[in-house]
């Protein structure tokens, strides 16, 4: 990606602080994200057809969740 101001910097990486605290996970937090209070369901082997992809920070991560 290549930033070309300051304004879209901050968006970026407010984008970034949003996807790191709130999704991703964490090795030292028993791979849960800082602001996660609940372990997710575990699951073994999603079929494809029940996962669905989200882009987040512009595109440049994809998260992924179980159709409900």
């Amino acid at each position: 990606m290549l930033i070309l101001g300051h304004r879209q910097l901050e968006r970026v990486l407010a984008e970034y602080v949003v996807h790191y605290n709130g999704h991703r996970p964490h090795r030292a937090l028993g791979q849960l994200a800082p602001l996660t209070m609940d372990p997710p369901p575990r699951i073994d082997d999603p079929e494809p057809a029940e996962l669905r992809r989200t882009d987040a920070a512009f595109g440049l991560i994809h998260e992924y969740r179980l159709v409900a």
